[in-house]
C-alpha cells in the first residue's frame, strides 16, 4: 500500500471521527437544555457548544479538502505529494478575520445551525 492510500485511510477515519464528535456536541447541547436549570447559563452553554461544533466542522472540512486532493491524485495517477495536510493548509491559511469567517460560515451551515436556535427557544421557555 503506497503512502497516498495510507493517507486516505487515515484522513477518512478522522473525517468520520469529526462527524461523531459533532453529534456528541449536539447531544451535549440537548442535555444542557434539559439539565441546566438557569436559562441564562443554558443559553451561554448552547452558544459555546454551537461555536465548538463550528470549529469541529471547519477542521473536518480541511480534512475533506485534503481527501479530495488525494482522491484526485489516486484517480488520475498524477503525482501528489503524500502527507502534506498541514503544509498545504498552512500555505493557504487565512489570518484573523478570515479564520473567524471560516468558523462563522461553518456555524451557519444548516447541518450545524439547525438545532441550536430551536434549543435556545426551548431554554428560554423552560
Amino acid at each position: 500500500m503506497n503512502a497516498l492510500h495510507q493517507e486516505w485511510l487515515a484522513l477518512q477515519a478522522q473525517h468520520e471521527r469529526y462527524e461523531a464528535l459533532a453529534l456528541a456536541v449536539k447531544l451535549a447541547a440537548f442535555a444542557a437544555v434539559v439539565l441546566v436549570p438557569d436559562n441564562a447559563l443554558a443559553l451561554a452553554l448552547l452558544a459555546l457548544l454551537w461555536l465548538q461544533e463550528a470549529v469541529l466542522k471547519t477542521f473536518q472540512g480541511r480534512l475533506g479538502e485534503r481527501l479530495l486532493a488525494v482522491e484526485a491524485g489516486l484517480k488520475s495517477g498524477q503525482a501528489v505529494a503524500a502527507m502534506q495536510l498541514h503544509s498545504d493548509w498552512l500555505a493557504t491559511r487565512p489570518r484573523g478575520l478570515g479564520l473567524a469567517g471560516q468558523y462563522l460560515r461553518s456555524a451557519l451551515r444548516p447541518t450545524v445551525a439547525l438545532p441550536y436556535p430551536l434549543l435556545m427557544l426551548l431554554a428560554l421557555w423552560g
